[in-house]
């Protein structure tokens, strides 16, 4: 037994001994130390890179799955929430927007109607009121007074002669009781004195004649209106049928000629309100329509509402306007503008169906009201209808739908 306790004594010594030594030629060996560090080096690394790529998936996931929804499969899938609106039926005012053309609703043309001449005087500018038979230019008519003066000294002798005659003739009725003068002189007297006052009637007549076309050389207003346009300076010489020298508004008044559809035409009646507001101007004018179109432009298939309106300076003939036109009543869904879309197809818009499936439904849209458009066809008023970022949006895709607010006040 201690034969064997010191055996064990002595290999336990040695082992210590060998393991001494091993530790010394570790420490002794520079290159094993740098293996060491190198390998715990790429495990932090590794550690490192694999904790960031769990981070990012943990982001991409919090992203991109914020609306889980489960499928039939029961799979994990994105489903987009989409804004409807269901609109129901509303009762619109009807009102035809258009532009148009502002126009003297009479315009008369005045010209020269007389010989023509030199113009010496123009007595008028464009923007003034003038009356009826108000001279607006005047004419020579040097010569033409020459020749009045002559036709009047024509009357004179015409008359002294008709005297004479009727004198005659006084004096042979006195004779003819005393049988001095016979029945046939005193009917040849009677003549004569007849063809004298004949005579005096045909040059008053020259006169007047004279001075109808006198006073046709001045150019007067045929009615009361607004000077317009005026193409005529003094030294100008004109001639009668010559274009127009004036332009007048009569009365002043203006009308608005409308370009409208078939459709919109068929909708409207005389008499009906109409808003106008110049191009340029923040003021609108309350006019009615006085007349439509009886004809279709075949070219462009639109006929022209013509709109009377009061005279007001801003009103200019030549201008552009636009005019909003009452029309009848409708009853049908007004959408927001950004409900309705529309591409080469025509407008249209995007139904969530009970599936939760988009459903494109094509409409016909009408008017555009502060309120948004009217769909006058296409729509029975209770659907649910995607309110915004349709375009967004495909035919068959699942969305989750969220009724929209109900608007404040």
């Amino acid at each position: 037994m201690a034969a064997a306790a010191t055996q064990v004594s002595s290999m336990n010594y040695d082992a210590k001994i060998d393991t001494a030594g091993g530790e010394e030629d570790a420490s002794s060996n520079p290159l094993a130390v740098t293996d060491e560090e190198d390998r715990a080096s790429n495990r932090r690394m590794w550690i490192i890179a694999a904790a960031a790529m769990a981070l990012m998936i943990a982001v991409w996931f919090v992203v991109h799955h914020k609306q889980p929804a489960i499928s039939g499969d029961g799979a994990t899938n994105q489903v987009p929430v989409v804004t409807v609106v269901s609109p129901g039926r509303t009762t619109i005012a009807g009102r035809i927007s258009a532009t148009g053309t502002l126009a003297a609703r009479r315009e008369m043309p005045v010209g020269s109607v007389g010989e023509g001449g030199q113009v010496v005087e123009v007595r008028v500018e464009p923007g003034q009121w003038v009356r009826r038979g108000q001279v607006l230019a005047v004419i020579d008519r040097s010569v033409q007074s020459q020749q009045t003066a002559q036709l009047a000294a024509q009357i004179r002798a015409a008359q002294a002669d008709a005297r004479l005659a009727q004198a005659n003739l006084d004096r042979a009725l006195k004779l003819v009781d005393r049988g001095f003068i016979s029945k046939a002189d005193v009917d040849r007297l009677t003549a004569t004195r007849d063809a004298a006052n004949a005579r005096v009637g045909v040059a008053r007549a020259q006169l007047g004649e004279m001075e109808a076309r006198v006073r046709r050389l001045d150019i007067v207003a045929p009615a009361d209106g607004l000077v317009l346009e005026r193409e005529v300076e003094p030294g100008q010489v004109v001639s009668g049928g010559n274009a127009a020298l004036f332009r007048i508004a009569k009365g002043g008044e203006m009308e608005l000629l409308a370009k409208l559809t078939e459709e919109d035409l068929a909708a409207l009646s005389i008499g009906v309100s109409a808003q106008v507001t110049p191009v340029g101007s923040d003021r609108s004018f309350t006019g009615h329509v006085w007349q439509i179109s009886p004809v279709i432009d075949p070219q462009n298939r639109q006929g022209t509402a013509r709109i009377a309106l009061s005279y007001a300076p801003e009103l200019r003939p030549g201008g552009f306007a636009n005019v909003a036109i009452a029309a009848g009543a409708v009853v049908a869904p007004m959408l927001p503008e950004s409900a309705v879309l529309s591409d080469s197809r025509g407008s249209y818009v995007y139904i969530v169906d009970g599936n939760n499936k988009v459903v494109r439904r094509d409409v016909k849209t009408g008017i555009l009201t502060d309120r948004g458009i009217a769909v006058v066809s296409g729509l029975a008023g209770n659907e649910q209808i995607v309110q915004r970022a349709g375009a967004l949006l495909s035919p068959g895709e699942t969305v989750k739908p969220a009724p929209a607010p109900a608007p404040k006040g």
